[in-house]
């Protein structure tokens, strides 16, 4: 009982955040100088400290999910909430070094849906396999391609917005001219450096899961004795592979940008959530084999 009041107490703080953020950032009634003066990447102090309280909830409650006990369960609300908590942990370092203040509302939210369910859906015991080396191995690997993919696909939802937005804006103010963006978004980097930190983003995450899967391909082995077990999971694992490495060959040889690098970030991230979180989720709660 204790467990699933401290999960959605987790949960409970991302959103009260989330709704602060969002009025005073994305609710453009609001008044802009509540804000001043910002901290650096755009956050007041305080606002800073604020999250980390979740977060350090959340870092808790995962460590006795996952690391503390003998019998580890692992399932589809563990890796959503593992890739949103270390989503959150992205996001506040990279805050640091760049003003991504409008970004809030984006994550935190996530993170507020993501945090309770591991106590909603308790996922399948692994106790035979998780001291296994090659097991943890994966695990790390994986979580950290998911959770950067899913900073990247938050980076590319933003440059969309940022883009339609400025494409609005010189409409409004007629050819040949241009007006400043307003709100949380006038204080973003411009959108060639936004691109920048975009696909370093997706070339962190695609080494991440080329280590996965090579690192799966030994955990199979030790398990069962072939390197491959070719299964739904498998399938999408490549495809969104193959997606991602399609993208950066584009981005480096045709200069792929803009629409272009948004369809295929979204089509590929699409692809990794069917390969492991979807196939849990259809295992655990539609089939209910968990």
């Amino acid at each position: 009982m204790l467990g699933i009041l401290l999960h959605g107490l987790a949960g409970l703080l991302y959103a009260l955040l989330a709704l602060h953020f969002w009025h005073t950032r994305w609710n453009l009634r609001g008044p802009a100088e509540n804000l001043s003066p910002p901290a650096p990447g755009g956050m007041l102090a305080w606002e800073r400290a604020a999250m980390l309280v979740p977060f350090a909830l959340h870092s808790w409650i995962l460590y006795a999910d996952l690391i503390s006990p003998e019998e580890m369960r692992f399932g589809f609300g563990q890796a959503l909430s593992v890739m949103l908590w270390m989503g959150v942990l992205l996001y506040w370092v990279e805050s640091l070094f760049f003003n991504l203040d409008g970004m809030q509302p984006l994550v935190l939210p996530l993170a507020a849906l993501a945090a309770p369910l591991p106590a909603l859906f308790p996922g399948i015991a692994t106790s035979a396999h998780v001291a296994a080396f090659e097991f943890r191995l994966h695990l790390i690997l994986g979580m950290l391609a998911y959770s950067v993919f899913t900073i990247a696909m938050l980076h590319a939802v933003l440059m969309a917005i940022v883009e339609r937005r400025l494409h609005r804006v010189h409409q409004q103010a007629g050819r040949g001219a241009s007006r400043p963006l307003s709100g949380p978004l006038s204080s973003l980097p411009p959108l060639l450096t936004l691109e920048r930190l975009l696909f370093r983003l997706i070339a962190a995450a695609f080494i991440l899961l080329t280590l996965t899967l090579a690192s799966g391909m030994l955990f199979s082995e030790t398990l069962f004795g072939r390197a491959f077990r070719f299964d739904h999971k498998t399938l999408f694992a490549i495809l969104s592979w193959f997606t991602f490495a399609v993208l950066l060959a584009g981005r480096t040889l045709r200069g792929w940008r803009d629409r272009t690098a948004l369809r295929w970030t979204l089509s590929g991230f699409a692809l990794l959530m069917l390969a492991y979180v979807g196939s849990r989720f259809v295992i655990e709660v539609v089939l209910g084999r968990g």
